[in-house]
């Protein structure tokens, strides 16, 4: 049977590293502080800034919730984040997406300072991540993947890892990361030949395609590490993309889902505030 790598343990590893930090800053004068960009009031930015907050105030971190109107025109947002982003109190900017018709997101992306850019929203951050630098914040959910296959000693140096998306959101600086741990990485996707072929015979595989329980146990054996990013909804139920009952009892380990990535992507944002303050800390 597969070894269950669950988030909640890594997640509170990395919370513990977060609180840590914030004290550090405080005893240096530093108030590590996020501001909280909405724009209307869609339900799902609600839930989510209601899980934010309950996270910062479980490491401390301060925040402010800055609420603008859901018919504000370009020009009225762009001053108004420029304020948020030209604060020195705010060390880290979190803005829900996607944003309201008739505001240029492409461009507001490219706005933020990317020291304060805690989501990797600014494309500065992800060339950042694809030139190997380590000044720049990843995208949260690729560094999530890597956190949790370091937490439990999965090798990564020289192992064979196969990731099944090429967006910008995750397999591609997954991607960029993993081979910046000395791994070798394939990147398959909907047009892959024959993507069974490349799983079975890999040490890592992390799966992002947003189809429920698509990879039955045919994709997988037992030298496998499954990092299951999916997350979709069948029979009233979260399920990720893996077929969890059939890959089980195959691989050598793996992540559920509820209970695997999600809960580590969520620190992971709040990771990268402490780090920005950390950075003001020290000048």
């Amino acid at each position: 049977m597969a070894e269950i790598l669950k988030g909640a343990p890594v997640a509170a590893h990395i919370r513990d590293n977060i609180s840590q930090k914030i004290e550090l800053c405080r005893l240096r004068g530093i108030n590590p502080k996020i501001a909280i960009v909405r724009v209307g009031e869609n339900p799902d930015d609600i839930a989510y800034e209601k899980r934010v907050k309950s996270n910062c105030e479980k490491v401390g971190l301060s925040f402010q919730v800055i609420v603008l109107d859901k018919d504000i025109t370009q020009e009225e947002f762009e001053k108004e984040f420029e304020a948020v982003n030209s604060s020195p109190e705010n060390d880290g900017i979190l803005l829900f997406r996607p944003l309201p018709k008739g505001l240029d997101e492409e461009k507001i992306c490219t706005l933020i300072d990317p020291s304060k850019d805690i989501d990797c929203m600014n494309p500065v951050n992800l060339n950042r991540v694809f030139n190997g630098e380590k000044s720049g914040f990843a995208p949260c959910t690729p560094e999530a993947v890597v956190e949790i296959l370091k937490y439990y000693k999965v090798p990564l140096k020289g192992a064979d890892a196969v990731i099944i998306n090429r967006s910008m959101v995750l397999g591609k600086p997954l991607a960029m990361l993993l081979m910046g741990e000395d791994a070798t990485v394939t990147v398959c996707h909907s047009k892959t030949a024959d993507t069974a072929a490349h799983t079975k015979n890999a040490d890592i595989i992390v799966t992002g395609v947003g189809k429920a329980e698509y990879f039955d146990g045919e994709y997988f054996s037992e030298k496998n590490t499954v990092i299951d990013v999916g997350i979709n909804f069948a029979d009233g139920r979260m399920t990720g993309d893996v077929n969890f009952g059939q890959a089980e009892p195959v691989v050598k380990a793996i992540t559920p889902v509820p209970g695997g990535v999600g809960a580590v992507t969520s620190m992971i944002l709040l990771k990268h505030a402490a780090d920005a303050a950390w950075r003001r800390a020290n000048g």
